[in-house]
């Protein structure tokens, strides 16, 4: 085997959904091979279109990637939410969150039009999670949800109206204290996988006592990209997919333990859980 296209590449973005060139998403790349996992690209700005540039340079050199998406990539009905959706808000309204719903109604976002679409059409992936880890090669998407993560990841915000509050974009509503806890859950998560070369990027993170919205959106396209690691590599009943490939479903680590709260809202809805 060339040892040049040996590894797998797991790609986090975080899309601007509704693809605004004044408010772009961000994009990493993490390089995962025989010697572990590094992050190889630091959180950037990226459109849908640099988006796919970035992953399609990193595919070239690699035999497998992973695409970890922060948006729904499986949205077939027309109003209301996805069972997912229901689901995963069960947990997040209840530590203080919130679910964006995802209907075709969603125009700019979910209709027929939306760039989420074009992107997927052009990316050209298998939206297959259980064959990502299992195949040695091939390109994959996954559909990530940081929110969802961090309360999995940090037992400090997976209780009552605990979830962080470090959106800047929200003044009335941020924190800095939480912007610094999102940042150092993230660096341990990451060192629980043993992420090589994140703890420069994060603790300068951490640093932060004015984030701008582009800093959360680079902070959550860590996040994307250490779920789909953590999805690679960690034994599988450290993770959770929540849903099906026919009506939505969302992939987060489940390092405690699935919470009651998902269990009990999957089984109510009758949707699936592993």
């Amino acid at each position: 085997m060339d040892l040049c296209t040996s590894f797998t590449s797991i790609i986090g973005f975080d899309s601007a959904w509704t693809d605004n060139p004044k408010t772009p998403g961000a994009i990493c790349v993490i390089h995962l091979d025989g010697g572990g996992a590094h992050l190889h690209r630091v959180p950037r700005l990226a459109s849908f279109a640099q988006a796919l540039a970035v992953i399609e340079s990193a595919r070239a050199d690699a035999l497998k990637c992973l695409v970890a998406l922060d948006q729904p990539t499986i949205v077939p009905n027309l109003t209301g939410s996805r069972p997912v959706d229901k689901v995963a808000g069960s947990l997040i309204s209840w530590i203080g969150g919130g679910v964006q719903p995802a209907s075709r109604s969603k125009k700019g976002m979910f209709d027929d039009a939306a760039p989420i679409w074009r992107f997927k059409q052009a990316l050209g992936a298998q939206e297959e999670p259980e064959l990502s880890r299992s195949a040695a090669s091939g390109l994959f998407l996954l559909e990530v949800f940081p929110a969802l993560a961090l309360a999995a990841i940090e037992s400090a915000f997976c209780s009552r109206l605990a979830a962080p509050k470090y959106n800047p974009a929200n003044r009335r509503r941020f924190k800095i204290t939480d912007w610094h806890a999102v940042a150092e859950a993230t660096r341990r998560f990451g060192m629980l996988i043993s992420l090589k070369h994140l703890d420069d990027w994060c603790s300068v993170a951490v640093s932060f006592e004015a984030p701008s919205k582009a800093d959360q959106d680079k902070l959550d396209a860590l996040i994307c990209g250490l779920i789909g690691l953590h999805w690679l590599v960690a034994p599988r009943d450290q993770s959770v997919m929540i849903g099906d490939l026919e009506t939505g479903y969302m992939i987060a680590p489940a390092t405690g333990g699935v919470h009651e709260r998902l269990r009990a809202a999957a089984r109510q809805r009758g949707v699936p859980i592993a």
